[in-house]
């Protein structure tokens, strides 16, 4: 867990729960026990930061260092540079929120970029929607979950959209995507298959290696 969190924030409590249960595989009944015991280690290995609104987890790495080789300790602030990222727009609320850590990260990682979604990676103060116009304009590529028309995520999108971005839709139904973008290709899952969730985790990194190699079919195109 310190892995996939390192130099990061924590998620919210509910977010986190369902990470720990879906992605980590503990217990729902576990959950608050290893949370307990987590939380005290990495406080006595003085590795969580708990002065912001979200505990952060330090990043700690080694690198060598003088004449002799002797190892240093370095800290590594969360921060994600412009060009390496993927930006999710989703709704946050169970189940779609738990889809974050069980199939839009590992897609994005498989993919080779660095998956960033607002209430858990980005950093710094101001307005959340600050946040999110740095993290849409740092982005190489994104990724809209449609279902359930959340519409935090449409705006999100009209934000990608107007910078010219590629973007990677997503819906579990043909009806949650408005009329306008039918026209766009969207990855649609069924979560009735049992296997929908590595399916769909495999189509988003192929999708995503696409608009990385071939940017202009994940744009939308427009006349001003």
């Amino acid at each position: 867990m310190y892995n996939h969190y390192r130099g990061g924030s924590l998620p919210d409590s509910q977010f986190l729960a369902n990470a720990l249960i879906d992605r980590f595989k503990i217990p729902a009944e576990s959950v608050d026990e290893f949370l307990e015991i987590f939380l005290a280690s990495m406080r006595s290995a003085e590795l969580l930061d708990e002065e912001g609104d979200q505990k952060k987890l330090l990043d700690v790495g080694r690198e060598t260092s003088g004449k002799d080789g002797a190892p240093k300790v370095h800290r590594a602030a969360g921060k994600v540079d412009a060009g390496t990222s993927c930006f999710v727009m989703q709704p946050f609320q169970a189940p779609l929120g738990a889809y974050y850590d069980s199939v839009f990260r590992p897609a994005i990682e498989q993919a080779g970029l660095i998956a960033v979604r607002a209430d858990a990676e980005i950093f710094g103060t101001g307005k959340i929607i600050d946040q999110i116009w740095r993290g849409i304009q740092n982005a190489t590529v994104l990724v809209a979950e449609l279902t359930t028309k959340n519409p935090n995520v449409f705006y999100e999108l009209g934000l990608a959209h107007a910078t010219k971005k590629p973007v990677i839709l997503v819906s579990s139904n043909e009806d949650d995507v408005p009329f306008d973008l039918r026209h766009i290709r969207t990855i649609f899952y069924d979560k009735n298959d049992p296997f929908w969730g590595k399916k769909l985790t495999d189509n988003i990194a192929d999708k995503i290696t696409s608009a990385l190699e071939r940017p202009e079919e994940a744009i939308f195109n427009f006349e001003v």
